[in-house]
């Protein structure tokens, strides 16, 4: 960037192959909206970027949940008859089915077919994921029906996807029967894969077996997400087993990995309760002094640690240091900011980080609307959980089973009030 602005202060433009180098150097870094000014800058400097720099732009600005910068991509796609590729198609659909905009989702998968693109497994397993989504499980199991009878062999996304399925409808032993014939099948097991069975098992309360998987795991020489280790440690937190959190980590500490260990000894102290990483600022430093360096995903692991705890001071914290090192705040930290309120009773402010979503050019995903629903249903808020369904329905996000129920409860609880 500083070399960029050198040769500018000269009047001299780069060529379009040092802009899409630029942009692409930015949006891995993400700072997107300064990729996007160069790439506003590349389109009125006459130059037409090639399809990698569109798809850079459009991955950067749907992972920050920028739509409408998004769409500006598009439209400029648009204008310079650019057509889109399939990986253009695929950074569409994992966006449209993650922020469960179900029309987008099947108008992008109705465009491949007319286009005539070879569905991959990639896309029939989001697919399955958009009926998983939808309470439509049965359906998602049909698709598999359906790409057996078509000769394609079940890959790790597709085996993913069945799995996740099964889980977030409870059916755990049919995703260990799945997640078997994939070992089976010569199919090796990824992060994701345990991922899924070590979160699904955590939330129907069977730690044990959610244990034993994350043992095989690392014995399979996976290290494990921190995001996953968070639903491990939480869990065992929330039944009072400080021991074994202490235990589990004493043993990840036993197989290696000492580079990346300071951020699991920051997630088992602050869930330990033991003190030493309380302060955001602290933990930050902790991890730099280890070399590690921070991203994106890093700084929202630790806001979600310090949210689940209900820590609203220390999740603003998080977030003010991660744009002190020059990372734009995503979607997923502003949820975890309402998440934080949430729990900590303040829903007002939970409200305000909504409205800050919205006049800051984001887009409202499923998990924004549904994490503020259930920061009013906490409050006992219960037309306001009303309100907010309504708007995520205008917004074109479908609803999922949570939103569904939070609103049944918020209508029982109205309709009793009317009757009284």
């Amino acid at each position: 960037m500083t070399v960029l602005a050198e040769m500018e202060a000269l009047g001299v433009r780069p060529n379009s192959m040092s802009y899409a180098h630029l942009i692409e150097g930015l949006g891995s870094k993400g700072r997107t909206l300064e990729a996007d000014v160069l790439f506003q800058e590349m389109i009125c400097s006459g130059l037409r970027p090639r399809i990698r720099v569109y798809n850079v732009m459009l991955r950067g600005c749907l992972k920050k949940g920028l739509l409408e910068l998004a769409t500006g991509v598009l439209a400029v796609m648009g204008d310079l008859v650019a057509e889109k590729n399939e990986e253009t198609y695929e950074i569409l659909l994992d966006y449209y089915v993650s922020a469960g905009r179900l029309e987008d989702t099947w108008s992008t998968i109705n465009e491949m077919k007319r286009k005539r693109f070879r569905l991959s497994s990639f896309v029939y397993s989001k697919v399955i994921g958009l009926y998983r989504d939808n309470g439509m499980w049965k359906k998602a199991m049909d698709i598999v029906g359906e790409i057996r009878e078509m000769g394609m062999a079940l890959d790790k996304q597709i085996f993913n996807s069945i799995i996740d399925t099964f889980g977030k409808y409870g059916e755990l032993d049919e995703a260990l029967e799945v997640f078997d014939k994939m070992k089976q099948e010569g199919v090796k097991p990824d992060i994701t894969t345990f991922n899924s069975l070590i979160r699904w098992h955590c939330k129907a309360g069977n730690i044990s077996k959610a244990l034993e998987l994350f043992t095989e795991m690392q014995e399979q020489g996976l290290y494990p997400d921190p995001k996953i280790f968070v639903t491990v440690i939480s869990r065992l937190g929330e039944q009072g087993k400080w021991d074994v959190i202490q235990k589990t980590f004493e043993n990840m500490k036993r197989r290696g990995h000492k580079k990346s260990g300071i951020i699991y000894a920051v997630l088992v102290d602050i869930y330990g309760q033991y003190g030493k990483f309380q302060d955001a600022e602290e933990c930050i430093s902790a991890l730099k002094a280890e070399g590690l360096i921070p991203s994106a995903s890093m700084f929202c692991v630790l806001a979600n640690v310090y949210a689940q705890q209900g820590l609203c001071h220390q999740t603003v914290k998080v977030l003010q240091l991660m744009e002190a090192e020059g990372i734009e705040p995503n979607i997923i930290m502003l949820n975890v900011l309402i998440n934080a309120f949430g729990v900590a009773g303040r829903y007002l402010e939970a409200l305000s980080i909504y409205h800050h979503i919205k006049e800051s050019g984001f887009s409202p995903d499923v998990v924004t609307y549904t994490t503020l629903m259930k920061a009013f249903i906490r409050a006992k808020k219960f037309d306001k959980v009303l309100e907010i369904y309504k708007e995520m329905e205008r917004a074109g996000c479908t609803p999922d089973r949570k939103a569904r129920q939070m609103l049944q409860v918020a209508l029982m609880v109205l309709q009793q009030r009317y009757c009284e």
